[in-house]
């Protein structure tokens, strides 16, 4: 199981997320996004609709009649309803139920920064667990730096 920190500093969620979730997608595989929050959920729902004007992100929000059918599924706890393998934690906060995937996206940013750290400190030792954390180097690209 992969677990990747995605340190938002430069770029914001707004668009990394589509970037991230359109790779996911590309590769036949489905993603879960999880917030907390209902206007966040909101926000990314009509987001994904309009990210890029030559674009289409097949997705909805969990609750719906198709909720098995969706490409990726936009919820408000790690419960995979579209069969997803991929979960995106978009609200900084670290889901421990994230690890039952086989890749995790941790977004973060500086508000949510201890708790990312505290984060990374707890999976160091996991069993079958790599860790990667991205950041941003001047020109706004993702290196990944541990």
């Amino acid at each position: 199981m992969q677990v990747d920190f995605y340190h938002l500093t430069r770029t914001p969620l707004e668009r990394a997320l589509p970037q991230i979730a359109a790779k996911v997608v590309a590769s036949g595989a489905r993603l879960l996004v999880v917030a907390r929050d209902e206007d966040r959920r909101v926000a990314i729902d009509r987001l994904l609709w309009n990210y890029a004007p030559d674009s289409f992100l097949p997705h909805g929000q969990a609750g719906g009649p198709d909720d098995t059918r969706q490409p990726v599924l936009i919820a408000p706890d790690v419960v995979p309803a579209n069969g997803a393998r991929h979960v995106a934690l978009i609200d900084g906060e670290w889901r421990p139920a994230a690890l039952t995937f086989e890749r995790a996206f941790h977004f973060f940013d500086e508000d949510h920064i201890q708790a990312a750290r505290a984060a990374w400190k707890d999976l160091a030792g996991g069993e079958g667990v790599e860790r990667r954390y991205w950041k941003q180097n001047d020109a706004g690209r993702w290196e990944q730096a541990a």
